[in-house]
């Protein structure tokens, strides 16, 4: 029978609700025991409605409990830190969503995670085997030297109430979205970024960023472009190009769980791709990977694979963005 680590959810977040916590119930060597709002009706209601036994009023109450392992934390940007900080000085384990913070400076307090416990940033696509397969057929050297890496993430969302339209919390497309290419040039790269330049416009009225294109140098003559939006057509792609070939990963940020996906390699033929091969690979819920892997470190199977260092990097990334759009120059990381 297969040791199972208990979760806990902090909040009836929708991203929770909606896509992680049915992908936690569906991991073989995990079980969710327990969610927890600031409104007890919320918690009960959800509860309900994912088959989760108990419901709390409150998150201290959720730390409380000796019956969980591991805090899923999908709250808002703003109270990542501070509530993973909480969880953990509780005796618990805690899964993150990203951005792990807002600043590097602000990631940096979760060095005083005490001994024993870990943390990792909620970057699913890490574990999905299409993410996986393209990072393998750029060492295999198929493409050849590896210089370039483009990517498009976008969404159009304006409603004023929603978190990431609200910049005093986190809010912005660079943090929301943003974080995912630098995520992308990092385990394909296998690398850090140097530095950064970047251009971003701002919403006038949330004060947001809402369209942000973005050089990332990783030195070697190796780079990452990538634009992110949250006001434009609902759009994604992360190609890949080499000397001798280009791979494209095809749907990359929300790959369909139950769903084949696909990676594109083009070797040099047509230049509308028509005689690229076309890898499909089995249907795959990510987030459930993501959790089958983070309660095999907890259960002491394998190491953590993403830390509270990884964790830190990343923000790192994020801030220099930030001070490229101040400076208007480049950026060391």
């Amino acid at each position: 029978m297969t040791k199972k680590v208990r979760w806990g959810i902090l909040s009836t977040a929708n991203i929770g609700m909606a896509k992680v916590t049915p992908a936690i119930q569906k991991a073989e060597n995990c079980e969710v025991v327990a969610i927890a709002s600031r409104d007890l009706s919320k918690a009960r209601e959800a509860a309900d409605k994912l088959g989760i036994a108990k419901a709390y009023g409150s998150y201290e109450e959720l730390f409380a409990d000796p019956d969980i392992d591991v805090i899923y934390n999908p709250l808002p940007n703003h109270l990542h830190v501070p509530m993973t900080l909480a969880a953990t000085r509780a005796g618990k384990h805690v899964l993150c969503e990203k951005p792990v913070a807002i600043t590097a400076r602000e990631a940096e307090e979760l060095r005083q995670v005490p001994a024993g416990r870990m943390v990792m940033e909620a970057f699913m696509i890490r574990f999905h085997p299409q993410w996986q397969r393209a990072r393998e057929i750029i060492r295999s050297g198929e493409l050849g030297e590896v210089r370039a890496i483009d990517v498009v993430f976008s969404y159009f969302n304006a409603n004023p109430d929603n978190v990431r339209n609200q910049a005093d919390i986190g809010g912005g497309g660079i943090l929301d979205i943003g974080c995912y290419p630098i995520t992308a040039g990092r385990f394909l790269f296998e690398g850090e970024p140097q530095r950064v330049v970047s251009l971003v416009e701002r919403d006038p009225n949330f004060g947001t960023d809402r369209l942000a294109s973005v050089l990332m140098d990783f030195g070697a003559g190796t780079r990452l472009t990538f634009t992110c939006s949250t006001q434009l057509v609902p759009h994604q792609r992360v190609q890949v190009f080499g000397t001798k070939g280009k791979l494209e990963i095809v749907i990359p940020f929300n790959a369909p769980p139950n769903e084949k996906t696909a990676i594109l390699v083009d070797v040099g033929g047509p230049l509308d791709g028509s005689l690229a091969r076309r890898e499909i690979l089995p249907a795959c819920d990510q987030y459930t990977e993501q959790a089958v892997a983070f309660a095999k470190a907890v259960l002491g199977e394998t190491p953590v694979p993403y830390g509270v260092d990884d964790a830190i990097a990343s923000m790192k990334v994020l801030d220099a963005i930030f001070a490229s759009e101040k400076s208007g120059a480049w950026e060391s990381v």
